[in-house]
């Protein structure tokens, strides 16, 4: 692994090894598809309509969400550093036919040294707990955006709740994940992510929560942002 690259070789490793197993709906990525209507909703919600408009969605691992808003008319390209799970993505889009979705084996700090200003919305999802340097890839998707244009973060929350929770209950307890999905340390507190936001050029509009009722095995948008949550920023228009 390149060492300037703002990558770990144990999470793209990590992640790759179950490519194969990324649009099974009942596999270990089951909680990204049953969240995937919901951060979709909230994205159009706030952003408005994506038809027709260039999107790019930074760590889209095997394209769940990317292909999604490409589904919804947009223009769309998924960016990842892990090569197995983009060619999953590729072979995805092929299959099901999705038009207006690209993918690249790229970081988003050399996309953003290509391409400043480029996107009217950028995404970046359960991506930033997985890199040494989540600043870095905050402050990249700041410049690839458009002035006006928004920005899309989801992580985990740093604290105790969080902790039980989307690891012991999510990983160990209820098996949602595999185990050693996640790293406590790398869990990222909203008033520091959005002070990366800040420090990068981007006005934070609005935190939500994301919420899971083992009952009822169902996830739900929510004011509640202890454990997951979304952050949505915009670029002052020029």
């Amino acid at each position: 692994m390149d060492a300037k690259l703002n990558a770990d070789a144990a999470e793209l490793a990590k992640f790759s090894e179950l490519a194969h197993r990324w649009w099974d709906p009942a596999g270990e990525f089951r909680p990204l598809h049953q969240i995937n209507p919901l951060r979709l909703g909230w994205i159009e919600e706030v952003a408005g309509p994506l038809r027709e408009r260039d999107v790019l969605d930074v760590g889209c691992g095997g394209g769940i969400l990317a292909e999604a808003m490409a589904r919804r008319g947009a223009r769309v390209l998924g960016i990842d550093l892990a090569d197995k799970p983009l060619k999953v993505a590729q072979l995805h889009a092929l299959e099901q036919q999705v038009a207006g979705v690209r993918y690249q084996a790229i970081s988003a700090e050399q996309l953003a040294a290509q391409q400043p200003a480029t996107f009217d919305v950028v995404t970046c999802m359960e991506m930033l707990e997985h890199v040494p340097d989540p600043a870095s890839v905050v402050a990249a998707c700041a410049t690839l955006v458009k002035p006006g244009g928004w920005v899309f973060f989801s992580t985990l929350n740093r604290n105790p709740k969080a902790f039980l929770l989307a690891i012991v209950g999510a990983e160990y307890v209820l098996r949602l994940l595999p185990r050693g999905t996640h790293e406590y340390r790398r869990f990222i507190r909203p008033s520091e992510l959005a002070q990366w936001a800040r420090q990068a050029g981007l006005d934070v509009t609005q935190l939500m929560g994301l919420t899971y009722n083992p009952l009822t095995q169902r996830f739900a948008l929510a004011r509640d942002t202890s454990v997951n949550y979304l952050l949505a920023a915009r670029r002052e228009a020029a």
